[in-house]
């Protein structure tokens, strides 16, 4: 959601919180704002994107070596100036950026209200920077002592930074299930939602945990404490593997079409060090601790959200196939509410790209307190799930910074991929000629997805020819069901066109209503399985006069006479289709997009991590 940049040191603040937060607005980009300390605090904010503050502040921008910058995805109230952050407290003494959302605020609110204090916006945000002053002034604290003690009153989740006017060298940051990072440079700090807009000052990062609150002191370095005061000795300084060009688009258009033609390495990347073709071996680092308890399972959970609920709905049919154990896939928001019967016999995988997303991570807090082995599948290294968790395995896929999930997606199904076929050898269900097949298929997987991206002046094409549609259907079986699920996201995420995924044989009972000359029917077609199913289907549908297209295994000769159009992806054994059909319907997706005026990488309402519920 809301992305958070702070400094602290000896340079002028205001480029560094302007770059930052162009670096974070992926995470959201309703309004910005900044509040930069020149004897007092001047705050400058603006609604729409980050360029919309740029052009407000050029020519005015205050100076000063104390600052802070955010970007909002709206919660509690709508976007506009007022409700942009940063928030000030009545006196204007104080100011705070904050991601979360504070959930008894109404009841803070108004007590407050009943002690004179007068509120400008319809943010949760206001009510606990107003909180935060009104226990300074009342109980005559430093500012660390009062954000503490604030935090002690409100319920909810949050990463927030404070500043006062009337203590111009220290600033304050606290975190409760949303994610800030330090930063920590020669003579200067930082403090930031994720690393992106800190790694070209420094790569040391400190990962706060929940309910820390750090003080930062031009004098007195950083000192990490609990809510409730308790000291944190020695906080861990991670330091980062990133550098500066994961974060440019490198000539790209957008960063989703980089992304898009990042996964051969990516997927690579994925596998390192986890697999050899040559040597006939597969293996997870981190699932070695637990393997034998995984393999031994009485059942798996996998939950998530979005792109990676479908990403474990392909986890769900690799793992049951490949190493006969029974898994469920739960949304992670239903997951959490519904009392779930869990053990120590179960083990639940839950997936993140961010490993920060809000009812992900709640949902592997409540498997933990309940005795079940709790697994990690993230792309952040540090995230709040990749510490949380007894175990895990990071995709390795470099930052995603495009909105809409490709790379994300195709490294967690390859690391489930991998998970699948140790767990299945380990445990015995995966003869051996068909274990070493998997890992030679798999080893090919990064070249037949190079192969696949020379389809993408066909699939340009074919974008110009649908992208006046208003609806489209989705159709896939077994491995490919998901997929449809993941293409039809994909187009709804980027383009606005409501579209539908589906098993292929539910299309009978009620979206073949929906089927007419205006109706594009995307089918993945890739199946060798109920392949003669897959070909009656698209009869079907040609039937009600649909209009289709095909996703087809290369030297297809059947569909490629019956479909409107067909893409041609190399052929591979039925569990790793998806790592290859995905890919055309996210090249359709993002072309579609462009040729509609959409904002690719920035779609309207969404957020790269859902860090709120």
């Amino acid at each position: 959601m809301c992305g958070i940049i702070a400094y602290i040191g000896t340079k002028d603040a205001y480029p560094i919180l302007i770059e930052g937060l162009q670096r974070l607005e992926y995470r959201g980009y309703d309004s910005a704002g900044i509040a930069i300390l020149d004897h007092e605090i001047k705050v400058f904010k603006k609604k729409g994107k980050v360029q919309e503050l740029i052009d407000f502040t050029k020519d005015n921008h205050p100076k000063g070596t104390l600052g802070m910058g955010h970007t909002r995805w709206a919660t509690h109230g709508k976007p506009d100036d007022i409700n942009a952050h940063p928030h000030s407290s009545g006196s204007g003494r104080l100011s705070i950026i904050h991601n979360g959302i504070i959930e008894n605020y109404a009841t803070i609110k108004e007590a407050l209200r009943r002690l004179g204090h007068q509120f400008q916006s319809e943010t949760d945000t206001e009510v606990l920077v107003h909180l935060i002053e009104e226990i300074q002034q009342r109980e005559n604290l430093g500012l660390g002592d009062a954000v503490r003690k604030a935090l002690t009153k409100v319920i909810g989740a949050y990463a927030i930074v404070v500043m006062d006017q009337n203590q111009p060298d220290i600033i304050v940051g606290a975190r409760k299930s949303s994610p800030l990072v330090v930063g920590i440079g020669e003579h200067e700090y930082f403090l930031a939602s994720d690393a992106s807009p800190i790694i070209q000052y420094t790569n040391k990062v400190i990962y706060l945990n929940d309910e820390e609150v750090v003080e930062i002191s031009r004098i007195n370095g950083i000192e990490v404490t609990t809510i409730t005061n308790e000291v944190v000795q020695e906080p861990i300084i991670h330091e980062l593997d990133m550098s500066i060009d994961q974060l440019e688009k490198s000539g790209f258009a957008h960063f989703m079409l980089k992304e898009i033609y990042q996964q051969p390495q990516t997927i690579s990347d994925c596998m390192r060090g986890r697999l050899s073709a040559i040597e006939g071996w597969a293996r997870l680092g981190g699932l070695e601790e637990h393997s034998i308890r995984i393999a031994n399972a009485k059942r798996i959970i996998i939950a998530a959200c979005g792109t990676s609920w479908h990403s474990a709905l392909i986890g769900e049919y690799l793992i049951e196939e490949l190493a006969r154990i029974p898994v469920e896939v739960e949304y992670a928001s239903e997951f959490r509410y519904r009392n779930p019967i869990l053990g120590p016999q179960d083990v639940v995988i839950v997936i993140s790209q961010s490993g920060e997303t809000a009812d992900t991570l709640a949902a592997a807090e409540l498997a933990k307190e309940k005795g079940a082995l709790v697994y990690g599948v993230v792309n952040v290294v540090g995230s709040s799930i990749a510490r949380l968790t007894h175990g895990g395995s990071y995709i390795h896929c470099g930052p995603e910074i495009g909105v809409a999930s490709t790379k994300a997606f195709t490294g967690q199904v390859t690391l489930l991929s991998l998970m699948a076929i140790v767990l299945g050898h380990k445990n015995g269900s995966l003869s051996n000629s068909y274990y070493h097949q998997l890992i030679a298929e798999l080893a090919q997987i990064p070249e037949k997805v190079s192969q696949v991206l020379y389809t993408n002046d066909d699939i340009t094409s074919l974008a110009e020819k649908f992208k006046n549609t208003n609806n489209a259907l989705y159709l896939g079986r077994g491995y490919n069901f998901p997929v449809a699920l993941e293409g039809a996201l994909k187009l709804k995420e980027i383009s606005y066109i409501h579209a539908e995924g589906y098993p292929a044989a539910e299309m009978k009972h009620g979206p073949i209503a929906l089927i007419d000359e205006n109706m594009p029917v995307i089918v993945i077609a890739t199946n060798k399985s109920a392949y003669e199913k897959i070909v009656s289907n698209i009869m079907e549908v040609k039937a009600r006069k649909g209009v289709v297209i095909a996703i087809v295994a290369s030297g297809d000769h059947e569909i490629k006479k019956i479909a409107d159009f067909c893409i041609e992806i190399p052929a591979t054994i039925e569990p790793l289709t998806p790592l290859l059909s995905v890919i055309p319907l996210q090249l359709l997706s993002y072309h579609i997009a462009v040729l509609r005026g959409c904002d690719v990488d920035q779609p309207r309402n969404l957020a790269k991590s859902v860090t709120v519920e």
